[in-house]
Protein backbone atom coordinates (compact mmCIF):
# COMPACT_ATOMS: atom_id res chain seq x y z
CA UNK A 1 0.00 0.00 0.00
CA UNK A 2 1.49 3.27 -0.70
CA UNK A 3 1.78 6.20 1.77
CA UNK A 4 -0.63 8.72 1.73
CA UNK A 5 -1.34 12.27 3.02
CA UNK A 6 -2.08 12.21 7.18
CA UNK A 7 -1.19 8.32 7.41
CA UNK A 8 0.39 7.50 10.89
CA UNK A 9 2.47 4.24 12.55
CA UNK A 10 3.72 3.00 15.85
CA UNK A 11 6.98 1.48 16.62
CA UNK A 12 5.80 -1.78 14.50
CA UNK A 13 3.70 -0.96 11.51
CA UNK A 14 4.86 1.08 8.52
CA UNK A 15 7.65 4.09 9.09
CA UNK A 16 7.77 3.14 12.79
CA UNK A 17 9.06 0.07 12.50
CA UNK A 18 11.95 1.34 10.23
CA UNK A 19 13.47 2.90 13.43
CA UNK A 20 13.68 -0.73 14.76
CA UNK A 21 15.28 -1.58 11.56
CA UNK A 22 17.78 0.97 12.20
CA UNK A 23 18.36 0.16 16.10
CA UNK A 24 18.48 -3.57 15.61
CA UNK A 25 21.61 -2.49 13.13
CA UNK A 26 23.11 -0.56 15.23
CA UNK A 27 22.94 -3.68 18.16
CA UNK A 28 24.82 -5.70 15.52
CA UNK A 29 27.29 -3.28 14.52
CA UNK A 30 27.64 -2.42 18.82
CA UNK A 31 28.82 -5.85 18.60
CA UNK A 32 32.10 -6.28 16.15
CA UNK A 33 34.81 -6.36 17.19
CA UNK A 34 35.69 -2.40 16.16
CA UNK A 35 32.33 -1.06 15.77
CA UNK A 36 32.20 2.50 14.38
CA UNK A 37 29.31 3.59 16.28
CA UNK A 38 28.24 1.82 20.02
CA UNK A 39 24.38 2.60 20.73
CA UNK A 40 24.51 -0.06 23.65
CA UNK A 41 20.29 0.63 24.19
CA UNK A 42 19.42 -0.06 20.84
CA UNK A 43 19.22 -3.87 21.82
CA UNK A 44 16.80 -2.71 23.97
CA UNK A 45 14.26 -1.68 22.01
CA UNK A 46 14.52 -5.35 19.84
CA UNK A 47 14.08 -7.17 22.70
CA UNK A 48 11.21 -4.95 23.78
CA UNK A 49 9.50 -6.01 20.54
CA UNK A 50 10.14 -9.44 19.94
CA UNK A 51 7.01 -10.49 20.77
CA UNK A 52 4.91 -8.60 18.31
CA UNK A 53 8.32 -8.31 15.89
CA UNK A 54 10.11 -11.55 16.22
CA UNK A 55 11.99 -11.00 13.14
CA UNK A 56 14.67 -7.92 14.53
CA UNK A 57 15.62 -10.99 17.42
CA UNK A 58 16.76 -13.13 15.38
CA UNK A 59 19.53 -10.72 14.43
CA UNK A 60 21.06 -10.40 17.78
CA UNK A 61 20.05 -14.09 18.97
CA UNK A 62 21.12 -15.93 15.37
CA UNK A 63 24.81 -15.33 14.73
CA UNK A 64 24.34 -16.85 11.54
CA UNK A 65 21.36 -14.37 10.35
CA UNK A 66 23.72 -11.47 11.50
CA UNK A 67 26.81 -12.74 9.32
CA UNK A 68 24.29 -12.59 6.35
CA UNK A 69 25.87 -10.42 3.63
CA UNK A 70 23.40 -8.03 3.54
CA UNK A 71 22.93 -7.28 7.30
CA UNK A 72 26.89 -6.93 7.84
CA UNK A 73 26.52 -4.00 4.70
CA UNK A 74 23.49 -2.46 6.17
CA UNK A 75 25.22 -2.84 9.18
CA UNK A 76 28.40 -0.95 8.28
CA UNK A 77 26.46 1.23 6.44
CA UNK A 78 24.63 2.38 9.28
CA UNK A 79 27.32 2.31 11.21
CA UNK A 80 29.21 4.76 9.35
CA UNK A 81 25.86 6.97 9.06
CA UNK A 82 25.65 6.57 12.98
CA UNK A 83 29.36 7.75 13.43
CA UNK A 84 29.11 10.86 10.48
CA UNK A 85 26.08 12.44 12.76
CA UNK A 86 27.54 11.60 16.01
CA UNK A 87 30.78 13.67 14.78
CA UNK A 88 28.62 16.15 13.20
CA UNK A 89 26.85 17.34 17.39
CA UNK A 90 30.51 16.76 19.00
CA UNK A 91 31.65 19.26 16.72
CA UNK A 92 28.93 21.74 17.00
CA UNK A 93 28.99 21.33 20.88
CA UNK A 94 33.25 22.16 20.40
CA UNK A 95 31.92 25.39 18.17
CA UNK A 96 29.67 26.63 21.31
CA UNK A 97 26.04 25.21 20.06
CA UNK A 98 24.11 24.78 23.15
CA UNK A 99 20.29 23.56 21.67
CA UNK A 100 20.15 20.33 19.00
CA UNK A 101 17.06 19.18 16.93
CA UNK A 102 17.20 15.63 15.98
CA UNK A 103 13.99 15.81 13.53
CA UNK A 104 11.81 12.34 13.14
CA UNK A 105 13.96 11.27 15.69
CA UNK A 106 12.25 7.89 16.20
CA UNK A 107 14.50 5.39 18.16
CA UNK A 108 17.65 7.72 18.13
CA UNK A 109 18.68 7.80 21.52
CA UNK A 110 21.76 10.68 21.02
CA UNK A 111 20.39 12.54 23.74
CA UNK A 112 21.20 9.66 26.15
CA UNK A 113 25.17 8.08 24.92
CA UNK A 114 26.72 11.27 23.77
CA UNK A 115 29.19 13.24 25.54
CA UNK A 116 27.34 16.11 25.64
CA UNK A 117 28.43 19.82 26.47
CA UNK A 118 27.13 21.39 29.54
CA UNK A 119 23.87 23.08 29.33
CA UNK A 120 23.18 21.37 26.08
CA UNK A 121 19.45 20.86 25.44
CA UNK A 122 18.39 18.35 23.30
CA UNK A 123 14.51 18.02 20.99
CA UNK A 124 13.75 14.74 19.47
CA UNK A 125 10.43 15.43 17.44
CA UNK A 126 8.61 11.89 16.61
CA UNK A 127 5.03 11.02 16.53
CA UNK A 128 3.63 10.61 20.36
CA UNK A 129 3.80 6.38 20.09
CA UNK A 130 7.11 6.05 18.93
CA UNK A 131 8.31 8.55 21.54
CA UNK A 132 6.60 7.14 24.02
CA UNK A 133 7.42 3.10 23.42
CA UNK A 134 11.49 4.40 23.41
CA UNK A 135 10.71 6.54 26.69
CA UNK A 136 9.37 3.70 28.06
CA UNK A 137 11.86 1.61 27.31
CA UNK A 138 14.60 3.71 28.60
CA UNK A 139 13.20 4.26 32.01
CA UNK A 140 12.69 0.60 32.32
CA UNK A 141 16.35 -0.09 31.75
CA UNK A 142 17.01 2.99 33.89
CA UNK A 143 18.80 5.02 31.05
CA UNK A 144 19.48 8.74 32.50
CA UNK A 145 20.17 11.43 30.04
CA UNK A 146 23.34 13.35 29.02
CA UNK A 147 21.87 16.68 28.34
CA UNK A 148 18.19 18.37 29.40
CA UNK A 149 16.45 16.42 26.34
CA UNK A 150 12.82 17.40 25.29
CA UNK A 151 10.40 14.64 23.73
CA UNK A 152 7.88 16.73 21.22
CA UNK A 153 4.98 14.73 20.58
CA UNK A 154 4.49 16.28 16.68
CA UNK A 155 4.04 15.08 13.21
CA UNK A 156 6.98 16.73 11.05
CA UNK A 157 3.98 17.67 8.39
CA UNK A 158 2.07 19.69 10.68
CA UNK A 159 3.12 22.77 12.57
CA UNK A 160 5.92 21.38 14.53
CA UNK A 161 7.46 24.84 14.89
CA UNK A 162 5.43 25.86 17.42
CA UNK A 163 5.76 22.95 19.69
CA UNK A 164 9.53 23.61 19.28
CA UNK A 165 9.59 27.18 20.50
CA UNK A 166 6.51 26.22 23.63
CA UNK A 167 9.50 23.80 24.83
CA UNK A 168 11.84 26.49 25.23
CA UNK A 169 13.60 26.55 21.67
CA UNK A 170 15.52 29.99 21.30
CA UNK A 171 15.60 30.96 17.54
CA UNK A 172 17.94 33.61 18.57
CA UNK A 173 20.81 30.64 19.48
CA UNK A 174 22.72 28.97 17.11
CA UNK A 175 21.10 25.35 16.59
CA UNK A 176 22.40 21.48 15.28
CA UNK A 177 19.67 20.24 12.95
CA UNK A 178 19.57 16.22 12.42
CA UNK A 179 17.35 14.90 9.18
CA UNK A 180 18.90 11.64 9.30
CA UNK A 181 17.18 9.11 7.52
CA UNK A 182 13.91 10.95 6.50
CA UNK A 183 13.51 13.10 3.97
CA UNK A 184 12.39 10.19 1.71
CA UNK A 185 9.19 9.49 3.87
CA UNK A 186 7.85 13.15 3.65
CA UNK A 187 5.85 14.19 0.46
CA UNK A 188 7.90 16.55 -1.59
CA UNK A 189 6.09 19.78 -0.26
CA UNK A 190 6.75 18.96 3.63
CA UNK A 191 10.21 18.21 2.77
CA UNK A 192 10.72 21.77 0.90
CA UNK A 193 8.70 23.28 3.84
CA UNK A 194 10.91 21.20 6.31
CA UNK A 195 13.93 23.29 5.21
CA UNK A 196 12.08 26.59 4.97
CA UNK A 197 11.51 26.37 8.56
CA UNK A 198 14.79 25.26 9.57
CA UNK A 199 16.29 28.13 7.73
CA UNK A 200 13.59 30.66 9.44
CA UNK A 201 14.21 29.44 13.01
CA UNK A 202 18.54 29.38 12.60
CA UNK A 203 20.36 32.15 14.04
CA UNK A 204 23.77 33.06 12.47
CA UNK A 205 26.36 29.67 13.28
CA UNK A 206 23.50 27.31 12.32
CA UNK A 207 24.37 23.93 11.63
CA UNK A 208 22.23 21.52 9.44
CA UNK A 209 23.10 17.49 8.60
CA UNK A 210 21.23 15.64 6.29
CA UNK A 211 21.39 11.99 4.73
CA UNK A 212 19.58 12.75 1.38
CA UNK A 213 18.66 10.01 -1.25
CA UNK A 214 18.26 12.13 -4.17
CA UNK A 215 15.74 12.54 -6.59
CA UNK A 216 12.73 10.85 -6.66
CA UNK A 217 12.93 7.29 -8.10
CA UNK A 218 16.92 7.65 -8.04
CA UNK A 219 18.85 6.43 -4.93
CA UNK A 220 15.87 5.21 -2.58
CA UNK A 221 14.42 2.99 -5.64
CA UNK A 222 17.46 1.78 -6.52
CA UNK A 223 17.99 0.65 -2.74
CA UNK A 224 14.85 -0.95 -2.72
CA UNK A 225 14.81 -2.90 -5.58
CA UNK A 226 17.98 -4.39 -4.61
CA UNK A 227 16.74 -5.66 -1.38
CA UNK A 228 13.98 -7.33 -3.72
CA UNK A 229 16.65 -8.41 -5.83
CA UNK A 230 19.00 -10.16 -2.97
CA UNK A 231 16.00 -12.05 -1.23
CA UNK A 232 17.96 -11.79 1.70
CA UNK A 233 17.41 -10.89 5.60
CA UNK A 234 16.26 -7.77 4.77
CA UNK A 235 13.72 -8.07 2.12
CA UNK A 236 11.93 -10.39 4.46
CA UNK A 237 12.23 -7.72 7.40
CA UNK A 238 10.31 -4.79 4.87
CA UNK A 239 8.07 -7.54 3.96
CA UNK A 240 7.32 -8.16 7.32
CA UNK A 241 6.20 -4.28 7.99
CA UNK A 242 5.21 -3.50 4.29
CA UNK A 243 1.27 -3.80 4.20
CA UNK A 244 0.17 -6.02 1.30
CA UNK A 245 3.42 -7.40 0.11
CA UNK A 246 4.46 -3.93 -1.49
CA UNK A 247 8.37 -2.95 -2.14
CA UNK A 248 9.88 -0.91 0.58
CA UNK A 249 10.06 1.97 -2.00
CA UNK A 250 6.13 1.85 -0.91
CA UNK A 251 6.90 3.08 2.70
CA UNK A 252 8.33 6.67 1.01
CA UNK A 253 7.42 9.22 -1.17
CA UNK A 254 8.49 9.87 -4.68
CA UNK A 255 6.95 13.12 -5.51
CA UNK A 256 9.28 16.13 -6.79
CA UNK A 257 11.30 17.97 -4.23
CA UNK A 258 13.91 20.87 -4.04
CA UNK A 259 18.08 19.13 -3.64
CA UNK A 260 17.64 20.49 -0.16
CA UNK A 261 21.99 21.31 -0.67
CA UNK A 262 21.30 23.37 -3.48
CA UNK A 263 18.63 25.19 -1.60
CA UNK A 264 20.61 25.59 1.27
CA UNK A 265 23.81 26.73 -0.69
CA UNK A 266 21.23 29.43 -2.74
CA UNK A 267 20.13 30.67 1.24
CA UNK A 268 23.50 31.40 2.72
CA UNK A 269 24.52 27.87 4.19
CA UNK A 270 28.12 26.58 3.25
CA UNK A 271 27.53 23.01 2.12
CA UNK A 272 30.49 20.28 2.67
CA UNK A 273 29.03 16.38 1.03
CA UNK A 274 29.98 13.11 1.02
CA UNK A 275 28.67 9.36 0.50
CA UNK A 276 28.35 6.13 2.72
CA UNK A 277 31.08 4.37 0.31
CA UNK A 278 33.43 7.47 1.31
CA UNK A 279 32.45 7.34 4.46
CA UNK A 280 33.49 3.54 4.69
CA UNK A 281 36.87 4.56 3.50
CA UNK A 282 37.30 7.22 5.47
CA UNK A 283 36.48 4.67 8.81
CA UNK A 284 38.64 2.11 7.35
CA UNK A 285 35.49 -0.22 6.69
CA UNK A 286 35.97 -1.48 3.66
CA UNK A 287 33.19 -3.08 1.05
CA UNK A 288 32.01 -6.73 1.59
CA UNK A 289 34.16 -8.49 -1.00
CA UNK A 290 32.55 -9.86 -4.13
CA UNK A 291 29.16 -8.26 -5.68
CA UNK A 292 26.54 -7.24 -4.01
CA UNK A 293 23.41 -5.51 -5.24
CA UNK A 294 22.67 -3.19 -2.03
CA UNK A 295 27.04 -2.36 -2.30
CA UNK A 296 26.63 0.29 -4.74
CA UNK A 297 23.25 0.86 -3.99
CA UNK A 298 24.20 2.10 -0.05
CA UNK A 299 27.70 3.46 -1.30
CA UNK A 300 25.89 6.38 -3.58
CA UNK A 301 23.34 7.77 -0.45
CA UNK A 302 24.57 11.29 0.19
CA UNK A 303 25.23 13.07 3.53
CA UNK A 304 25.78 16.43 4.05
CA UNK A 305 26.49 19.61 6.54
CA UNK A 306 25.80 22.76 6.14
CA UNK A 307 26.77 25.79 8.46
CA UNK A 308 24.87 29.41 8.03
CA UNK A 309 27.22 32.32 7.81
CA UNK A 310 26.98 35.39 9.77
Amino acid sequence: MARTEGDTWDIVTSVGATALIVSAMRAVEARKPEPLARDDYAQHFVAATKAEAPIFSELLEDPAVAQEPDVQLFSSYLGARTKYFDEFFLAAGEAGIRQAVILAAGLDVRGYRLPWAAGTTVYALDLPKVLEFKARVLDDHGVQAMATVHDLHVDLRDDWPAALKAAGFDSTQPTAWLAEGLLPFLPGAAQDLLFERIVNLSAPGSRVAVEDFGAPGNQADRMSNAMEKDDGVLQRIFKSIVEEDGPPSSLWFGDEREDPAQWLTGHGWTVEATTAGELLKRYNRAPLAGEHDLTDAMGQSRYFTAVLGA
